[in-house]
């Protein structure tokens, strides 16, 4: 009789616990997230539907390491499938929306190709009072020169180049860019294989504007990189991390968020800031035209800037959070991290980039490629085509004013 009374209370103990745990709102547990207003995920109109999300390789918590799997908690609350694809650069992504063969509801562009989408008006203006957590954005990364009336993006994360270096190769802690120049460290140089970031680091040291269109400037920036390729042992992107931390090389200019990466394998290295400067960058989540949910990725913009999701989202990427909330959080790995967060007077020399006119980016991609093919400087021949370009524009611009003059005046 005993045995059995302590079966039928164990059955109704274990019941009650199922029960309670079926109610509960989501523990903030590893793997969990704490979701303060879940019924505003679960009473959603959007129900059995899908939305299509465009964004960076490993740029969210998906569950590894324990991780929470945001895409699958999202799926969970809401009862919307999340099609989860990425892209490996603003290039990319923009080609895909351009040539309209594929439909996505949510993007995570960075700063300067948001205004190159706002000005082509390939992107929808939010609601935002579908997005209340849109209060847990800092001010400093609301109203950016991209979208100066917060209209169209809610900031992701922010990012920052630095130098990433090996104790043990160099020999002081560099604090300039011109390290990369330094023919004592020849073949242990990498570099950034992409035009923008390696010519911004070159624009560092000269001291010029990385948005700057003159021509002539570019060239400098240009005549430097060339002057810098005899000591570059590579031009690398993702290839980076095995060198930094196997130890192959001595330094390299890369993002701060992706230094924590390489450090957990080489105890060895560590991060500088240049005096000159260096990018900064913000990601932000947007709706193209091309969505056919909107209303869905209004409420998944909102369910990553939940602030335990946001939480789990900058434990993951290690990349400086725009979210409030998470930076008072003491559980928070990074909280006041003088790496991912170092003093705002070291922002002073820091820029943005702007979207590029064409002919300023086809000049670019022009030394680009003369520079990783030969080096041979074809500057001369580019000022001219630059100079030709702007005075056939020019002239057609004269041409098209007197057209008009002439049809007002004969009307």
């Amino acid at each position: 009789m005993r045995k059995l009374l302590a079966c039928l209370l164990a059955a109704l103990f274990l019941s009650l616990s199922a029960a309670v745990t079926a109610f509960a709102v989501p523990s903030s547990a590893p793997g969990e997230a704490n979701i303060e207003n879940v019924d505003y995920y679960r009473n959603n109109p959007y129900r059995g539907s899908t939305i299509n999300v465009f964004n960076w390789g490993e740029y969210i918590s998906d569950g590894g390491e324990g991780s929470l799997d945001v895409n699958r908690k999202f799926e969970e609350l809401t009862g919307i499938k999340v099609n989860y694809t990425n892209f490996d650069s603003n290039e990319d992504l923009y080609a895909k929306l351009k040539s309209g063969g594929a439909n996505y509801d949510l993007i995570v562009p960075s700063d300067y190709m948001i205004e190159r989408l706002i000005d082509e008006d390939l992107l929808l203006e939010l609601d935002y009072s579908n997005i209340p957590n849109f209060r847990y954005i800092d001010e400093k990364y609301k109203g950016l020169y991209y979208d100066p009336n917060d209209a169209y993006t809610v900031a992701y994360n922010v990012g920052y180049v630095a130098l990433i270096y090996n104790k043990k190769l160099v020999k002081e802690t560099p604090d300039s860019w011109a390290v990369l120049w330094d023919k004592q460290y020849e073949g242990q140089v990498l570099m950034f294989n992409n035009p923008r970031d390696a010519f911004a680091i070159a624009q560092s040291l000269l001291g010029l504007d990385y948005n700057d269109t003159d021509p002539a400037r570019w060239a400098e920036a240009y005549d430097k990189l060339l002057e810098q390729k005899p000591i570059v042992r590579s031009y690398v992107m993702d290839e980076v991390y095995n060198i930094m931390e196997s130890g192959a090389a001595a330094m390299a200019p890369y993002y701060v968020g992706d230094y924590f990466t390489m450090a957990e394998n080489n105890d060895d290295l560590a991060v500088a800031f240049p005096k000159e400067g260096a990018n900064i960058f913000v990601d932000a989540m947007c709706i193209p035209t091309t969505a056919k949910n909107k209303g869905a990725a209004e409420l998944y913009i909102n369910f990553m800037e939940e602030p335990e999701v946001a939480l789990a989202n900058a434990e993951y990427i290690a990349y400086a959070t725009p979210n409030t909330e998470v930076l008072k959080m003491d559980s928070y790995t990074y909280k006041d991290d003088p790496t991912l967060y170092p003093d705002e007077a070291l922002f002073e020399n820091y820029q943005y980039f702007h979207n590029l006119p064409s002919e300023t980016q086809s000049l670019m991609s022009n030394y680009w490629s003369d520079l990783k093919v030969d080096g041979s400087s074809n500057r001369s021949v580019y000022i001219g085509l630059i100079a030709y370009a702007a005075a056939v524009a020019v002239y057609g611009v004269y041409h098209f004013a007197r057209r008009k003059h002439r049809e007002k005046y004969y009307d």
